[in-house]
């Protein structure tokens, strides 16, 4: 594809700027990297990227060249990861959890039910994005390799996970669910239905455990 071999070039050149390339230059070397091939099999993006270096480099494109590799190598690394992801989603497709460790992740999912394998399709998609997108490329190179963890690496860039809920100071004034206000309870048994429905709530909001370390208390007062 003609258009992407100079969309390529291009973009090299712009990252360099001390090296300008008139658009003739860049048409030229175009159609000699799209030329190379004609009649032939169609080839690898390899084989391609090999003869826009070349070309590159004979022109006396030194500069274009070298950002040109970084950015091959940039998309190399983008190419494995993306193949990475397919080689763990036919896992989670075609293999059973007891063969697989992947699946047994999480002990509370059985990720050999539909809705299992959709939740795993999900998490294993944020975390693909969250390593190449969003985290510096050192600290996901160290959480890929193992030298450091990151927990609930699915829900980083989305949500906060695993709290403590102060049902005193929640309950003090009332509190809004983000549909309609719920005003201060009178007895225990509205102190506990709000108390399910903060619980309820924030789980909308959160991500992983939550735990209420003073509820006896909290319903302490609705009996007073």
């Amino acid at each position: 594809d003609a258009g992407k071999i100079r969309n390529a070039i291009l973009k090299a050149n712009c990252a360099v700027k001390d090296e300008p390339m008139p658009k003739k230059v860049l048409d030229r070397l175009t159609q000699e990297v799209a030329g190379r091939f004609a009649g032939e099999k169609v080839p690898t993006v390899e084989q391609v990227q090999d003869v826009v270096e070349q070309r590159l480099i004979a022109a006396d494109f030194a500069k274009t060249a070298k950002a040109y590799i970084l950015y091959r190598a940039e998309h190399a690394k983008i190419r494995q990861a993306e193949g990475d992801l397919m080689d763990i989603y036919r896992q989670l497709t075609f293999r059973d959890a007891k063969d697989v460790d992947l699946k047994r992740e999480n002990a509370n999912i059985d990720a050999d039910t539909a809705m299992g394998t959709m939740l795993k399709y999900g998490s294993e998609g944020s975390k693909y994005f969250v390593n190449n997108y969003i985290l510096p490329k050192d600290i996901a190179a160290a959480h890929v390799g193992g030298d450091i963890h990151i927990h609930d690496e699915d829900f980083y860039m989305l949500t906060e996970t695993c709290c403590q809920i102060d049902l005193l100071k929640l309950f003090h004034g009332g509190f809004c669910t983000g549909h309609g206000t719920l005003r201060e309870p009178q007895d225990v048994s509205s102190y506990a239905a709000l108390a399910c429905i903060a619980i309820q709530a924030n789980q909308n909001e959160m991500h992983g455990g939550q735990s209420i370390p003073n509820f006896d208390y909290s319903m302490a007062p609705g009996v007073a």
